[in-house]
């Protein structure tokens, strides 16, 4: 009877530890936008950030996705998330969105994609395939996908998973000129920031606030250390995450200026794609390894 009673205390003991190491797993692929507030939900705007990156100079010093009225520029999740969203909070933390399990991102595209539009995007997934371990595969009968379509409002993504359908816009054919954009959009719905919002950013860049259009001196507000995470990767001029030195100007002067003579400096805002420093903090928060 003794025996028993010792095997059934491990058992539960064994169960209560394995549930616990879930629970952990489940909360650190937790993303916090808690601080965000409600900036970062909204609808698809099909007026004035539609006209703009319709009208988008491809010689310009910007990126299309700098030109969006979104949370800066180009962060958006639909209100029906937020109506539905719940009080849950753990450890701080807001249960809106997660990370992809396994690194596994189902996906589908609807639109009126050129065929050379749709070979931009394959490249993109290509470019996370060959260097990452995040796997974008077709949809068949997940839940929770990414759906790729073309509306007239811009570039834009939510943040992380969020559960069921969550759309990547990227409008034709404007945010679609080269594949660090759709990479740009992909890695927001991996769940990563803009880089020159991170908290320690000061050391790295000033934000030139006279040349800042007034309307979007919001977007250049620093994360806090626990929403931004550099993964222990020093800030990166040259991120496929870091927008222009002239993003949201008001004048056409700069609104960043590099603060240390770095040779990656010049690169600010480029889209030829991932950094080493990009691929490091993807494959730190997805596990890989590569």
């Amino acid at each position: 009877m003794a025996k028993l009673q010792q095997i059934l205390t491990f058992g539960l003991l064994l169960v209560s530890i394995r549930f616990l190491e879930a629970q952990e797993a489940e909360e650190d692929d937790l993303i916090d936008l808690s601080e965000m507030g409600d900036a970062i939900f909204g609808t698809p705007d099909n007026e004035t950030t539609g006209a703009l990156v319709d009208a988008y100079d491809a010689q310009s010093e910007q990126n299309p996705e700098e030109l969006g009225t979104y949370h800066e520029g180009d962060i958006l999740i639909p209100l029906n998330y937020r109506d539905a969203r719940t009080d849950d909070t753990r450890n701080g933390l807001l249960a809106l969105s997660t990370r992809w399990p396994g690194g596994v991102v189902p996906y589908d595209i609807r639109g009126t994609f050129a065929s050379q539009e749709l070979g931009v995007i394959q490249h993109a997934f290509n470019e996370y395939h060959l260097k990452t371990c995040v796997r974008f595969k077709p949809r068949t009968t997940e839940r929770d996908y990414i759906s790729i379509v073309n509306g007239k409002s811009g570039c834009w993504s939510s943040i992380g998973r969020l559960g069921g359908r969550q759309e990547v816009n990227l409008q034709s054919p404007n945010c679609l000129r080269t594949y660090g954009t759709p990479i740009h959009e992909l890695m927001h719905a991996l769940g990563f920031l803009h880089e020159q919002n991170r908290h320690e950013r000061d050391g790295y860049v000033q934000v030139l606030s006279d040349n800042v259009k007034p309307t979007m001196m919001a977007n250049f507000e620093k994360a806090s250390p626990k929403t931004h995470w550099g993964f222990g990767v020093e800030y990166d001029y040259a991120s496929v995450m870091h927008y222009s030195p002239t993003s949201f100007t008001r004048n056409g002067q700069p609104t960043l200026r590099a603060l240390r003579s770095s040779s990656d400096a010049h690169l600010m805002g480029q889209r030829r794609g991932f950094s080493a420093g990009d691929l490091r903090k993807i494959n730190a928060m997805y596990k890989c390894k590569v």
